[in-house]
C-alpha cells in the first residue's frame, strides 16, 4: 500500500471591510440620470478599496438603528424633500453621534426647509449654465479628495452656482474660475468643493458629478473615494473658516527712514538676504534675520523723480556675484529747473542719462564702487519733471529687461495726452519725442543681452531688426507713460507691467478719454498706445498748444502717425494693442473698484513641488500674477486664462500702499510699502508701517510713489 500525505492548507477568512457606506438617492423633483452610473463607481471604489457599499431609495431606513450600522451616508444628486420629520431627527442624531456626511452634486439641491440640512451640506443650489468644459483650481493638494489631482483640473460638467458663498464655514477643497466658461455668478471666489466637521460629525460635498461620464473619469473617482474617505473615517484636514488670504505672515525686514530710506527697488539673493535701493543713491543689504546695513552709496542726480531706481541680481549670481543697477548719474548737469521755454541751446546743459550697470557684490554683502561696469545709457531730458520708469527683470533665457518711462512733463496739458511741439517749448512737454518713437529708448520695455565686460547685444526677437533706420533694436515694447513696476514670467516669457495713465478726470470731445490706467501681459513686440490712445485703446485728439483748435483723433487701429518735430524715428506706427487689464475712468472691473491710480505691476508665482521650503505658496497659486494698487492699497492675485486674458482675481494679504515685490528662491514674497498715498490720492490711510510718514515727491498722482518698509510675507 502506497500511502499519500495530502497536504491542506487553510482558506483565510475574508479580511473585515474598513468602513459600511449607504448610498442614498431619492428624488422628489429633478432625476439625474447620471444616479446609476454614480452607484456603480461608488461600488466599484468600494471592491476596489476594502468597503463595503449599500445602497437605497427609501427613507424609512433614515432610523437610529439602521443608520448605526454606516460610518457615511452619500446623498447622491438627491433632490427636494426627501425626509420627513422623524427621519430628518434620526440623521440629525446620526451626525451628532459622530457619523459622515458626502454630498454629490444636487445634494445641494435638497431640504430648502431644513436649515440643519442647509448647514450640513454648506450651501444651497441656486441655478446653473448650460453644461460646458471649464477649469476647476485645487486649493488643497493633500487631502485625499484632491490629492494626486491637477491643480489646474479642466472638465466638462453641470457647474452649479450657490445661494450663498460658503468658503467663511468650511475648508474649501477646489474653486471653479468663472473666467473659463459662461454663466458663473458667484465672481472671482466659487467653491465647487469643501468638506467640515459639523455638529459632532463630518460632512464633505462636491458640486461635481452632473453627468454619466464623470464616473468614469479617473481624477473624477479619485475626488469622490477621498471625499467618502474622509466622510467615513476622517481622513483629511477639513479645518474651517479660512479665507483665501488667511494663513500667512507679513514680517518686518527694514523699517523706517534710518534703514530704507526713500525705498525704490529690491532684489533677493541666493541667501534670503535682500539688497535694496533709496532714491538718494543709498543701497543696503537686510539679511534674513531683518538686520541691515549699508552697502553702497552711489552718487545720483535727484531732481524730481531722478535718483537710484532698481536693483538686479543677475540669475547666475551665485557663481558671479553680479548685480544691475539702474540711476542718473550726476554728471555736469546745472541745478535746479531746466527753462520751459527757449532754444535748443539753453535746454542742452540739461540733456543727461539714466544709466544701466553692473557691480560686484563682496562677500559681507557691500558692492564694491570700483567694479561698476556700464551696460546701457537712456537719454534723458533734466530738470523738469516727470516719468523714469526703471524696473529690471530677467527671463529664464538670461536676457535683461528694463522699462523706461516717457520721461515728459504731464501739467501743462489739461490731464489730456502732452503732445507740445512748439517750437520754442522744452522737448520735454511732448512725449511723441519719447514714447511714441521708435528711435528713443524713453517711454518702453528694452530687452538686451549684457556682455562681461560691459555693453550688451541684442536678442533675436525684438521690435526692430538692427539696422533698420529711424529705430532702436532694443525696444521689445513701446508706447507707455510710465511703467513703474515690471517684471517677466520665467515659465512663459510673458511680461507684465504697470502702465500710468493721465490725469483727466472727465472724458473731452476735444482732447480725448479721461485718464485710465492698466495693468500689461506682453507676449511679443508691439505699440501700446501712448501718448495718442489711453489703455482701453481710445484715440486721443490732436491739439494745437497752448491752446487749441484741435484737430483728427489719433488713429489706434490703424497705427498713428508721428509727424512731430521732435520725432527723430518712424513717421507711421503700428496699431496700438489693447491692454490686458485696464482700469480707471468710471470703467473699473469689479474685483479691481474703486479709488485712485496707481498700478504695481507685480511678479508671477511658479509653483516647485521639488523645492523643499516650508514657507513656500501653496500649489493652487501656481500661475497667478500678483498685481498691486499703491493708491488703493491692495494686492491681488490673478489667474490668466488659457488664451491668455485675465481670470480671477482674488485678494491677498497686503503691505499698505504696496510699492515693488519679488519672489525669493523659497518661493516667498519680499515687498516695499509706504504710509503716503501719492498726491492727489482719494487712498485711505491703512494702520501706518512705518512710525514716520513721507511727503510725496513733487509729482503728478499717478507718478512714482514713495515708500518707507521692506516686508515678507510667507506662507504659515
Amino acid at each position: 500500500m502506497i500511502l499519500a500525505a495530502v497536504g491542506f492548507t487553510a482558506v483565510p477568512a475574508q479580511a473585515a471591510a474598513d468602513f459600511n457606506v449607504l448610498i442614498f438617492s431619492k428624488t422628489a423633483g429633478f432625476r439625474h440620470d447620471s444616479i446609476p452610473a454614480g452607484i456603480a463607481a461608488i461600488q466599484q471604489l468600494g471592491a476596489a478599496n476594502n468597503f463595503t457599499v449599500e445602497a437605497t431609495e427609501d427613507a424609512a431606513q433614515f432610523n437610529a438603528t439602521n443608520l448605526a450600522r454606516f460610518q457615511a451616508v452619500i446623498w447622491l444628486s438627491t433632490t427636494a424633500d426627501v425626509l420627513n420629520a422623524t427621519q430628518q431627527t434620526a440623521f440629525e442624531n446620526y451626525i451628532r453621534a459622530g457619523g459622515g456626511y458626502a454630498g454629490v452634486h444636487a445634494a445641494s439641491d435638497t431640504e430648502y426647509d431644513w436649515p440643519w440640512y442647509g448647514n450640513l451640506v454648506g450651501a444651497y443650489f441656486a441655478s446653473h449654465p448650460a453644461n460646458q468644459n471649464a477649469t476647476v483650481r485645487i486649493e488643497d493638494t493633500t487631502h485625499p479628495s484632491t490629492a494626486g489631482i491637477p491643480v489646474t483640473w479642466n472638465r466638462h460638467d453641470e457647474w452649479y452656482n450657490y445661494r450663498t458663498n460658503p468658503r467663511s464655514q468650511v475648508h474649501v477643497l477646489a474653486n471653479l474660475d468663472e473666467s473659463t466658461y459662461t454663466g458663473g455668478s458667484m465672481g472671482g471666489d466659487h467653491p465647487i468643493a469643501w468638506c467640515r466637521g459639523f455638529d459632532g460629525g463630518r460632512s464633505w460635498y462636491t458640486g461635481m458629478g452632473h453627468t454619466i461620464e464623470s464616473y468614469s473619469e479617473a481624477n473624477f473617482r479619485t475626488h469622490l473615494l477621498g471625499g467618502i474617505r474622509y466622510a467615513a473615517q476622517g481622513t483629511g484636514n477639513c479645518s474651517t473658516g479660512q479665507p483665501p488670504q488667511a494663513g500667512y505672515n507679513q514680517v518686518n525686514l527694514a523699517k523706517g527712514v534710518g534703514e530704507v530710506g526713500e525705498p525704490m527697488g529690491l532684489t533677493v539673493l541666493p541667501n534670503r538676504g535682500v539688497l535694496h535701493t533709496s532714491r538718494d543713491g543709498t543701497i543696503r543689504y537686510t539679511d534674513a534675520a531683518g538686520n541691515t546695513k549699508v552697502a553702497l552709496t552711489l552718487p545720483v542726480y535727484t531732481h524730481d523723480e531722478e535718483g537710484l531706481q532698481s536693483i538686479k541680481a543677475d540669475p547666475s549670481f551665485a557663481t558671479n556675484r553680479w548685480v544691475y543697477v539702474y540711476y542718473a548719474p550726476p554728471l555736469s548737469t546745472p541745478p535746479g529747473d531746466a527753462p520751459a521755454t527757449g532754444t535748443a541751446a539753453q535746454f542742452a546743459p540739461f540733456n543727461g542719462v539714466n544709466r544701466l550697470s553692473r557691480f560686484t557684490v563682496n562677500a559681507d554683502f557691500t558692492l564694491d564702487p570700483n567694479s561698476a561696469v556700464t551696460i546701457l545709457d537712456v537719454p534723458t531730458s533734466r530738470g523738469m519733471c516727470c516719468h523714469v520708469g526703471g524696473d529690471i527683470d530677467f527671463d529664464a533665457a538670461g536676457n535683461l529687461y528694463l522699462s523706461t518711462g516717457d520721461d515728459t512733463n504731464p501739467f501743462d496739458s489739461s490731464g489730456y495726452t502732452p503732445i507740445d511741439e512748439r517750437a520754442d517749448r522744452n522737448p520735454a512737454f511732448d512725449a511723441q519725442r519719447s514714447s511714441g518713437s521708435t528711435n528713443d529708448l524713453r517711454g518702453k520695455v528694452l530687452r538686451i543681452r549684457p556682455n562681461t565686460g560691459g555693453g550688451y547685444s541684442i536678442p533675436a526677437g525684438n521690435m526692430f531688426a538692427a539696422g533698420t533706420a529711424n529705430t532702436r533694436p532694443e525696444i521689445y515694447a513701446m508706447g507707455f507713460r510710465n511703467p513703474f513696476r515690471m517684471s517677466v514670467d520665467k515659465a512663459t516669457g510673458a511680461v507684465y507691467l504697470g502702465d500710468y495713465g493721465p490725469d483727466a478726470g472727465t472724458s473731452s470731445p476735444t482732447r480725448g478719454p479721461a485718464g485710465t490706467v492698466s495693468f500689461e501681459r506682453i507676449t511679443q513686440p508691439g505699440f501700446y498706445g501712448w501718448p495718442y490712445c489711453s489703455n482701453y485703446n481710445a484715440p486721443y485728439i490732436d491739439f494745437t498748444f497752448p491752446s487749441g483748435p484741435s484737430g483728427a483723433a489719433f488713429n489706434c487701429t490703424g497705427g498713428p502717425v508721428n509727424n512731430s518735430r521732435n520725432n527723430t524715428g518712424l513717421t507711421q506706427l503700428p496699431p496700438s494693442q489693447a491692454a490686458w487689464l485696464p482700469y480707471g475712468g468710471g470703467q473699473d472691473p469689479p474685483a479691481l473698484c474703486c479709488g485712485s491710480l496707481s498700478p504695481m505691476g507685480g511678479v508671477v508665482y511658479n509653483y516647485s513641488s521639488t523645492l523643499a521650503s516650508d514657507v513656500k505658496f501653496p500649489a493652487a497659486m501656481n500661475g497667478r500674477v500678483f498685481l498691486g494698487e499703491f493708491g488703493r492699497r491692495w494686492i491681488k492675485s490673478a489667474t490668466v486664462t488659457a488664451s491668455g486674458g485675465v481670470g480671477t482675481i482674488e485678494a491677498f494679504p497686503r503691505t499698505p500702499a504696496p510699492r515693488s515685490w519679488t519672489l525669493s528662491s523659497d518661493r516667498t514674497a519680499r515687498s516695499t510699502c509706504s504710509t503716503t498715498a501719492p498726491a492727489g490720492s482719494a487712498a485711505t490711510r491703512t494702520p501706518p508701517c512705518t512710525a514716520s510718514s513721507t511727503t510725496p515727491v513733487a509729482a503728478d498722482r499717478r507718478s512714482r510713489p514713495p515708500r518707507r518698509t521692506r516686508r515678507v510675507a510667507t506662507r504659515r
